[in-house]
C-alpha cells in the first residue's frame, strides 16, 4: 500500500514540475514550488515508513518549516520588490 502511495506522490511531483515549467504566471510557479515541497514531505514520510527510519519525519518537519518561510519570502519579494520592506515607511509608487 505504501509503495502505491509513494508512486502516486512521485506522479504528483511530476505534474507539479510540469506546472512550474508551464505556469503562465509567477504565482502559478510559486504554488507549484510550494506543492513540490509539500509532496516532498509526504515522500519523506512514506520512505521513512517503508525503510523503518522514523527520523525521516523530523527531516520532513524541518523541511516543511523551511518551505513555509521560503514561500512567504518569495511572495513578499514579488509583492514589494524588496525583502527589507517596512510597511511603516511611506513609499512612492
Amino acid at each position: 500500500m505504501f509503495v502505491a502511495a509513494t508512486l502516486a506522490i512521485l506522479a504528483a511531483m511530476a505534474l507539479a514540475v510540469v506546472r512550474a515549467i508551464k505556469g503562465p504566471t509567477v504565482f502559478d510557479r510559486v504554488l507549484a514550488g510550494n506543492s513540490m515541497g509539500s509532496l516532498a514531505i509526504l515522500l519523506l514520510a512514506a520512505v521513512g515508513f517503508l525503510t523503518g527510519r522514523p527520523e525521516f519525519l523530523d527531516i520532513g518537519l524541518t523541511y516543511g518549516l523551511l518551505n513555509l518561510i521560503g514561500t512567504l519570502a518569495v511572495l513578499r519579494f514579488f509583492r514589494h520588490g524588496d525583502l527589507a520592506y517596512d510597511p511603516g515607511t511611506k513609499r512612492r509608487r
